[in-house]
């Protein structure tokens, strides 16, 4: 074993350091008063762990002064800072913003400067989805994952809308939020619109954990579900054509300020709130809330009913900001923009029914395709009609009337009822 003395010694040459020392060394010394002799102190022995110590002091030592010097660096560069840089934009958004400063799109007062509040009903759209915060663990799935597993639990067809929707929906919010994050969120010049952006996106979040979460309880193939949008063609048309309208705006040099790209964005916002979230999820909730009615699948059946009412607040914020821009700039809502809005909606619907015709090849669940379909081109009606458009589709109805109770926010106070209490995190609800 090697030991202290050892250690010491340099290629077996004499300890570099005596480990002990009992006679004193004397010698002498010249100055210029006397010549006498003096003795010196003996030399204390260093062990290697004082030496190990000492090397350690050092580099503290040399890391306090790389800190000082750093920051004195900081200093120094501050110092030379040229305030002149960015000034134009700094005296741009100077002055304490009024409320008639404010605008939608293309303003230029201070965006950091919150209130005084332009549009209320921002305001109270992100109030009403702070108080409603709800997290996809609440949701007891025991039910749906023995009635998954048992193998006539359900049926083939009431199999295939499970799976069809979660693969769907799993990708189409995901999307959503890529779209707030990397296009709308910057573009949009309004801070209380964009607080509930910043709402709507962490939901969107919160939607695609509930579908993974699903997913995962019913021990589902995983790569199967999530990547229907490349390989489900009547799911993959759908997440094509949403992500199109992205592709342009979420280039960072894509700016508005004309009439192009204003309209660019006012359609980029028509696709994803009135299309995407007001059509394309229309036949996926109605089927799975379907189910539940019929107790079955209750644990997913209650996530999409939580998902729906964050989506109902959705599409009206969505439909009031489309308006807003409309009223703010009325330059941009042509005869050509109007018929190129109207032709979205259009092909939304026959994508959705695309879709309903895939997921429901027979009649399950109390409905059909043709059902679906009527109510889907009722459903675009509505959205024409929300943005000022003439209704498309003459005399249809609402098959679903049970669906209203749920679909339309002002009538989702009953399900508000049967949770609200658990999750609410203050205040009170009003939906009148």
């Amino acid at each position: 074993m090697l030991s202290w003395d050892e250690f010491e010694r340099e290629d077996g040459a004499a300890p570099l350091i005596k480990a002990t020392a009992t006679e004193p060394v004397k010698t002498e010394t010249v100055n210029q008063e006397s010549i006498a002799p003096v003795t010196e102190t003996p030399t204390a022995p260093i062990s290697p762990r004082e030496q190990v110590a000492n090397f350690q002091s050092n580099l503290d030592a040399s890391e306090e002064k790389k800190n000082a010097d750093a920051l004195q660096k900081a200093i120094d560069d501050l110092e030379e800072l040229n305030v002149e840089v960015g000034l134009e934009e700094l005296e741009g958004s100077a002055n304490r913003v009024a409320v008639d400063d404010k605008r939608m799109i293309n303003c230029r007062a201070d965006l950091n400067q919150l209130v005084p509040f332009k549009y209320d009903w921002a305001w109270q759209k992100y109030l009403d989805g702070c108080a409603n915060h709800w997290m996809p663990q609440e949701v007891n799935m025991t039910a749906d994952i023995g009635l998954w597993k048992t193998p006539n639990g359900l049926t083939d067809d009431e199999r295939l809308i499970v799976k069809r929707n979660l693969g769907f929906f799993s990708t189409a919010d995901s999307l959503v939020a890529n779209n707030l994050v990397l296009a709308v969120y910057r573009l949009i010049t309004n801070p209380e619109c964009r607080q509930y952006i910043l709402r709507q996106a962490f939901e969107e979040a919160i939607h695609t954990h509930a579908y993974q979460y699903c997913i995962e309880s019913l021990s589902m193939d995983e790569g199967e579900i999530f990547n229907m949008y490349h390989e489900v063609p009547s799911v993959a048309k759908k997440a094509s054509w949403g992500l199109k309208y992205t592709q342009e705006l979420s280039d960072p040099k894509f700016n508005t300020g004309t009439i192009e790209n204003d309209q660019a964005l006012l359609k980029n916002l028509i696709a994803f709130y009135c299309c995407l979230e007001g059509i394309f999820f229309y036949c996926g909730f109605t089927q799975i809330l379907s189910m539940g009615r019929r107790n079955k699948m209750t644990g997913t059946s209650e996530q999409f009913q939580y998902i729906l009412r964050d989506e109902s607040m959705h599409l009206n914020f969505g439909i009031d900001m489309i308006n807003q821009i409309k009223l703010e700039n009325p330059q941009l809502w042509t005869d050509q923009m109007k018929e190129q809005a109207t032709q979205m909606i259009l092909q939304a619907t026959a994508l959705e029914i695309e879709y309903a015709r895939d997921t429901m090849p027979r009649g399950v669940l109390g409905m059909n395709a043709a059902m679906m379909e009527e109510y889907l081109q009722f459903i675009a009606n509505r959205r024409l009609i929300q943005i000022g458009l003439p209704e498309q589709f003459a005399g249809v109805n609402n098959p679903f009337p049970w669906m209203s109770e749920i679909m339309d926010l002002r009538k989702e106070k009953n399900f508000f009822e049967t949770r609200v209490i658990e999750y609410q995190t203050g205040g009170a609800l009003t939906w009148d």
